[in-house]
């Protein structure tokens, strides 16, 4: 069986590759690097597993994340929000 006949696997991979250094988990799928890195070999039971607990963490990223550039935060520096 070549890779052309294989199934594809499901990943919840968005394509914004950033861990958080606090988490540990990914910012764009919530993935851990060592769950990353372990993806092609988990069993499908084991991906589905992963990602049912990934919008919990995602969510918990979001809320302990807030953007501190940009337009609003030059604003906030200078008092002027």
């Amino acid at each position: 069986m070549n890779a052309m006949n294989q199934p594809a696997i499901e990943t919840p991979c968005v394509k914004i590759c950033v861990v958080d250094p606090e988490t540990g988990f990914c910012i764009g799928c919530g993935r851990t690097r060592n769950e990353i890195g372990a993806w092609l070999g988990m069993s499908p039971e084991t991906r589905r597993a992963v990602m049912a607990e990934l919008p919990e963490r995602v969510t918990t990223l979001t809320l302990r994340k807030s953007r501190r550039g940009g337009r609003q935060g030059r604003l906030r520096a200078l008092g002027q929000d």
